[in-house]
């Protein structure tokens, strides 16, 4: 090791810094799945695109408790592990179904352009908002999880006017001051509600298991008892910010 030390003449790096950049190259790989699901997208391999970002979710979700672990922002100060991950989560959960929308043709044209349109700017604008969180750490205003909207639409196989309700109406709930919840975060009902999004997660995931890999097309073929348990925890997800919001002492521990 010394001699390559002298021939190359490196300078040693500190472990802890090599431990800390390697959760940002970590965060980073979240970039080149949403390359991949954009390509599975653009030849309508959509259940690939969902499985992509799927395994970005998971990589957003470890990389953050990770990070605090090794103190990256202490041993890294320079790099900001906010700002990357911002960039990669407007892409996987932005962007990426954004154009899914828009080449799925679901609302038709000119509106699934201009739908695909709207989401992309509004989330640009959310992503902007320095008071997006509350002291309770519930999202004010629709979160732009789009990855989880267009899933729904896909796996439910809604129509042009129930895509455009949900589309068109988080769109607009994006800039006002309602609750949506923080499935980890959020310490009221914190087990149901980490309970109702595993179940979520896993009737979604069983969906794209069912289509088979490198299916093509839209149509989604899931039995009634998963579309079923798959509607009705995405609704509980959806709402229940909101219902904590208008019923402050639900879930709410007494001391």
């Amino acid at each position: 090791m010394n001699i390559f030390k002298k021939i190359f003449n490196y300078k040693q790096v500190p472990y802890a810094e090599i431990r800390a950049f390697s959760v940002h190259i970590l965060t980073a790989s979240g970039s080149f799945l949403a390359l991949l699901s954009v390509i599975a997208a653009a030849e309508h391999r959509f259940v690939d695109m969902f499985w992509w970002l799927g395994l970005a979710l998971v990589v957003d979700g470890i990389d953050g408790p990770i990070a605090r672990k090794v103190k990256v922002k202490e041993v890294l100060p320079n790099w900001s592990g906010d700002t990357l991950d911002n960039i990669i989560d407007y892409v996987t959960y932005v962007l990426v179904p954004a154009f899914a929308l828009y080449e799925s043709g679901i609302l038709g044209a000119p509106w699934s352009f201009i739908a695909a349109g709207l989401i992309v700017v509004s989330s640009a604008i959310y992503y902007a908002d320095m008071g997006m969180k509350t002291d309770e750490y519930f999202f004010s205003g629709f979160p732009v999880v789009w990855n989880m909207i267009i899933l729904t639409i896909f796996v439910t196989g809604a129509g042009p006017v129930v895509t455009s309700l949900l589309v068109f109406g988080s769109v607009i709930l994006t800039f006002f001051p309602v609750h949506f919840l923080h499935p980890v975060r959020v310490k009221r009902l914190r087990p149901l509600n980490l309970g109702m999004c595993l179940l979520w997660c896993a009737f979604g995931g069983y969906a794209l298991y069912l289509q088979g890999k490198g299916h093509v097309g839209l149509h989604f073929d899931v039995p009634n008892w998963l579309l079923v348990g798959f509607v009705a925890s995405g609704i509980y997800l959806y709402f229940i910010g909101a219902v904590l919001q208008f019923f402050p002492k639900l879930g709410r521990k007494e001391i």
